[in-house]
């Protein structure tokens, strides 16, 4: 009996999820990490390579439907893009500070390959790493030559105190440069903030502690509140520098997948998990950041898998569903460990089953390119089948922009074009950026909220359509959308016989 009722269950879980797959949001944050650390690839790459390897990468990336890229530019106190402040990364040339051997800066490209094709382009920035290893060679430009007292060893690292204000106004200072030269549309960072901590060695913050602390009004007891608080600071002064700077960027964190575990909180407020803990071993205080609206979105690392002794990757993403304040919440999800686990259906089934998460980061990105145990075949047949908006960013701007004016269809050179004209100056981030092309049978109703309905989302201004010798009736709708994601309701329609 009890077998039989098992094999029904697993029945009923399989037509659940295969039902569950067919059904397809039209906003969904589908992010793709690209990491450099590590990678030996680009420093052997030519300049003309590199933009061909970044051009494959994005177009691999919009067929997938991947519709922000998460791109790590500062990997260590280093520049993945030319910079005045910092030494260029050993991971772009193979030496840190030695240039290409031409000009080109690989950060304006990317960003433009990406909006080209409606990606986001996120600027992934590591705040207190300076040495991945022992084997680092550090170049003498780099500020730890002109400022050792900012810096700690800790382990075989380097890494900034982050205890100092002047480590902080340094990272900020960076930022500030990033996000005033560039077009990024956020800075992100991930789970490193504090680093991992290492058995049987103490963290060597004696100085910057008795320094600062009492001045802060920390007693000698206080040392996991006082870095606590050094962390909150970093993030408020981030998110000031972003505001001030250009106020439509947005300030994401990926932070490690548990907050606290529920044995460590007085009121169980923890997860019921048995790991490491942002709260108490990194001084990332995640959910305060949430709270007060010093991020802008959340992409906790759940890269366990469900059913996890330690980590169970459903107990984590109810318990960051929960606490979740109404902010934009994205799940971080291991690509290898999922599909080794075989639990692709069943991640993307609970993510969309809980109304509090608004999408999906895939680490690494590269997984993807391979098409690790066939998820971008998984993807693309049944979960993203078709393009998605990022959700509407509506605490930074709520009010979608003008519709398009003078949408026509007429036969030109390049075949039957629908075309329209922009309405509003595009280097404003509330008017139109964007738009998104749908298409319906000639009396079909015009449900904008249908993904399978969209045509293309461009940020042209017209589309080629297929021609079938004027056989065909086709409704077709255009709608603007602003760089807050705010997309106009209806939208203006054109009928054409194609």
């Amino acid at each position: 009996m009890k077998r039989k009722v098992s094999t029904l269950f697993a029945l009923y879980l399989l037509f659940s999820c295969v039902c569950f797959s067919q059904i397809t949001p039209k906003r969904e944050f589908r992010g793709a990490w690209i990491h450099v650390i590590g990678q030996g690839q680009y420093k052997n790459m030519s300049v003309p390579a590199m933009k061909q390897y970044f051009i494959n990468l994005l177009d691999s990336l919009q067929a997938y439907h991947i519709n922000a890229l998460i791109f790590q530019v500062r990997p260590c106190a280093d520049a993945f893009y030319p910079s005045d402040i910092e030494p260029c990364s050993k991971y772009l040339t193979g030496q840190q500070g030695q240039s290409l051997s031409e000009f080109f800066d690989p950060m304006q490209f990317l960003i433009e390959e990406s909006h080209k094709r409606c990606i986001e382009f996120h600027a992934w920035l590591n705040p207190y790493r300076v040495t991945a290893s022992e084997n680092d060679q550090l170049s003498y430009s780099h500020v730890y030559f002109q400022h050792p007292e900012w810096f700690v060893r800790y382990g075989k690292q380097i890494y900034f105190d982050p205890g100092l204000p002047q480590s902080r106004e340094f990272i900020c200072r960076v930022v500030k440069d990033i996000v005033s030269r560039y077009d990024v549309d956020a800075i992100h960072m991930d789970d490193y903030f504090y680093p991992y901590p290492i058995s049987g060695e103490k963290f060597p913050d004696d100085d910057s502690f008795s320094l600062y602390a009492p001045m802060q009004g920390f007693y000698p007891s206080q040392r996991d509140d006082w870095r606590r608080n050094n962390v909150n600071m970093l993030i408020q002064d981030v998110k000031r520098t972003i505001i001030l700077t250009k106020p439509w960027v947005r300030f994401g964190i990926s932070p490690f997948g548990i907050y606290r575990n529920k044995k460590n909180t007085p009121d169980g407020s923890g997860s019921n998990t048995r790991g490491l803990q942002n709260y108490d071993n990194l001084y990332a205080d995640i959910k305060l950041w949430v709270q007060k609206g010093w991020i802008d979105y959340n992409i906790p690392q759940l890269y366990w898998e469900i059913g996890h002794s330690a980590a169970d990757y459903e107990t984590l993403i109810h318990w960051w569903s929960y606490n979740n304040y109404g902010a934009h919440l994205y799940i971080g999800q291991d690509v290898d460990r999922t599909m080794k686990a075989n639990q692709l259906a069943q991640k993307m089934q609970l993510e969309r089953s809980l109304p509090a998460i608004y999408g999906n980061c895939f680490w690494p990105g590269y997984e993807l390119l391979r098409n690790n145990g066939g998820i971008v075949d998984s993807l693309k047949n049944h979960y993203q089948p078709y393009p998605a908006l990022i959700p509407a960013y509506l605490h930074q701007h709520a009010k979608p922009p003008k519709e398009v004016k003078s949408l026509k269809a007429e036969w030109t050179p390049k075949g039957y074009v629908l075309h329209w004209t922009r309405n509003g100056d595009p280097r404003n981030p509330e008017k139109a950026q964007y738009y998104v092309v749908y298409c319906f049978k000639n009396k079909e109703k015009n449900n904008l909220n249908d993904p399978s309905k969209i045509v293309c989302v461009t940020r042209e201004t017209s589309v080629v359509l297929p021609y079938h010798k004027g056989k065909e009736k086709r409704k077709y709708v255009v709608t603007s959308v602003d760089r807050f994601h705010n997309e106009t309701k209806k939208g203006k329609s054109k009928t054409v016989k194609l």
